[in-house]
């Protein structure tokens, strides 16, 4: 009897027992499986963020993301349809992939649920909206009438702003489980992550752009393929026209331009064809600009050398275009003044060879080496105007200082220009304040030709019954010019706060103060421009000239260590003046 309870004791326990293998056994075997799913799963995860950093790398195209996530889908998700909606500038895109055919109907409640979802996310009515389709993979057919069955969205986030909604739809119902949603929710998660933390660093990076951009003299304008503005510096916004405030896009542009130059088309045609294209001498108001219209590319990664937009750059060539036309004027007035010499000469030789004994040699004499005499010294004046225009450019005009009275030298100048004044009817005076020490150390020769420029000009644009007045005080370090010039009894045009006349050691002050034309206050800052002044003089007869007298006396006056300024008052007059760091003589 005991060996039989034993026995039965026995295969009790070995029951009990073979019973708890056989659920350790099936509990391992499904945990065994649930990791297996989940290692699937994660390897799956890894496989599509592989895929997507190796076909897109750097690429911040929304779009072509969601495409690479959707391409791969079908190996973990059963769907009868993938798609997703992209909200963009004009309209939103609704993108279908058919994995099998289904009715007409079933796309139409997929993107009638993704719009209504898309709206809630965003707050927004977009049933107005123009919604862009396109629908890939398998056929639509309309024998089948399967309804929606199984549905769920994935909202797509990039910078914590809903851009879209990605979504899998199937026909048979109750499908989709929290797993599949979770996986999904996951690789969008993650892409979006990436994709915003570039966003993060490119804005930082256009920060960088834009205030580099923001201090540039040229306008510069630059798009994305799509024609998105990308930089729009403060200089190009004015060169159009349009305000700093707000924000822009190429169409303001396109308005503002007015049809003189097409910013759109060039953009166009330049990223079409892969080269630059220039255009040049358009006119935006009273400046002319070079345009230059360029493709942009990558340099690195999967996509070197792909077009990624284009750039337009605006370069004011105004200052160009003046100067090329004044260099122009220039050289015919040479070509003038150094015609009418010659050509006198040339005829007068050409006489006496022709004919030498029509030509006594007392008449040659009296009449024709005057002639000859004049011509060649007005060509050589003009030679030393040009070499002394040159050595100031170059910095190589020397002055040499000796002890002189520069009363002399002014009343030396006055006694010249008397007759010109008198036959201009202009009274020519001169003032030369006590302070002024009789005898100084400078360069009488190149200060008389400083006065000689000056007293020349002044008479050249005043009108008869006019005055030109030579007027010198000295000035101390650290005393008011202003106080100064009034206790010397100087009348002129300079104003008291003239920041040329600011720091100034101790030197003595020259002016020349005409009652003539004056000058605008356009003109002022031209007037030392080796090319602007010949050109006023060259529009009249009776002020003939290189035009270079300004630069070479400017110029000397630096070479002294001393400054040159004008003041004017347009139809009032004008004064040059002139500083020249002088020391008595010992």
């Amino acid at each position: 009897m005991e060996l039989s309870w034993l026995i039965v004791a026995v295969e009790a326990a070995a029951l009990i027992g073979g019973g708890f293998l056989y659920a350790k056994n099936r509990v391992s075997k499904s945990d065994i499986a649930r990791r297996e799913s989940e290692t699937s799963r994660r390897m799956y995860e890894l496989a599509i963020l592989k895929e997507l950093g190796d076909r897109i790398g750097y690429s911040l195209n929304v779009q072509q993301i969601i495409d690479v996530i959707t391409g791969s889908l079908h190996q973990f998700i059963p769907y009868s349809v993938v798609s997703y909606m992209l909200l963009e500038p004009e309209h939103v895109v609704f993108k279908a992939h058919l994995e099998r055919s289904v009715h007409r109907a079933f796309i139409d409640d997929v993107r009638s649920r993704m719009l209504k979802s898309l709206s809630a996310l965003l707050d927004r009515d977009l049933t107005k909206q123009r919604i862009e389709e396109v629908l890939s993979g398998a056929i639509l057919l309309e024998d089948i009438e399967e309804p929606v069955g199984s549905f769920f969205n994935i909202p797509i986030v990039i910078g914590e702003a809903v851009v879209g909604v990605l979504t899998v739809a199937h026909t048979t119902t109750g499908l989709y489980q929290e797993a599949e949603m979770t996986i999904l929710y996951k690789i969008t998660n993650q892409a979006s992550q990436a994709v915003t933390k570039l966003q993060d660093v490119v804005k930082t990076e256009e920060r960088k752009l834009n205030a580099m951009m923001e201090s540039m003299d040229e306008g510069v304008v630059m798009t994305d393929r799509d024609f998105r503005l990308v930089v729009a510096n403060p200089a190009a916004r004015a060169i159009a026209g349009i305000a700093n405030a707000g924000t822009v896009s190429l169409f303001d542009f396109v308005d503002h331009l007015g049809g003189k130059f097409d910013i759109h088309g060039k953009l166009d045609e330049c990223m079409a064809l892969d080269r630059p294209l220039e255009v040049t001498d358009v006119a935006f108001g009273d400046r002319i600009f070079h345009i230059s219209v360029a493709p942009v590319k990558s340099s690195f990664g999967l996509r070197a050398n792909e077009v990624l937009g284009g750039v337009v750059i605006f370069r004011d060539v105004s200052h160009e275009k003046e100067l090329e036309r004044l260099r122009n004027d220039f050289t015919s007035m040479l070509v003038h003044e150094l015609r009418s010499p010659l050509d006198g000469i040339h005829k007068i030789t050409d006489l006496a060879a022709a004919s030498p004994s029509a030509v006594p040699a007392d008449r040659f004499i009296a009449e024709f080496v005057p002639i000859i005499r004049k011509s060649s010294s007005d060509m050589l004046s003009l030679v030393n105007t040009l070499l002394d225009a040159a050595k100031v450019e170059a910095g190589k005009f020397e002055v040499r200082p000796e002890p002189y009275e520069l009363r002399t030298v002014i009343a030396d100048r006055i006694a010249f220009f008397r007759a010109s004044a008198d036959a201009a009817g202009v009274v020519l005076t001169a003032a030369i304040a006590p302070s002024v020490p009789p005898i100084l150390s400078f360069d009488p020769h190149a200060v008389g030709q400083v006065l000689t420029n000056l007293i020349s000009n002044a008479l050249k644009f005043t009108q008869r019954g006019g005055v030109v007045a030579i007027q010198a005080f000295m000035h101390e370090t650290d005393a008011a010019i202003a106080a100064e010039a009034k206790v010397a009894g100087v009348t002129w045009f300079v104003a008291p706060d003239d920041p040329a006349l600011y720091h100034l050691p101790a030197c003595c002050i020259i002016a020349v103060t005409d009652t003539g034309v004056g000058i605008s206050a356009a003109e002022l800052p031209l007037l030392f421009n080796k090319f602007k002044q010949f050109r006023s003089a060259a529009l009249r007869k009776d002020a003939a000239g290189s035009g270079l007298g300004l630069v070479i006396a400017k110029g000397m006056a630096e070479a002294h260590g001393g400054r040159m300024g004008v003041a004017s008052n347009e139809g009032r007059g004008t004064t040059f003046y002139f500083t020249i760091p002088i020391t008595p003589a010992k």
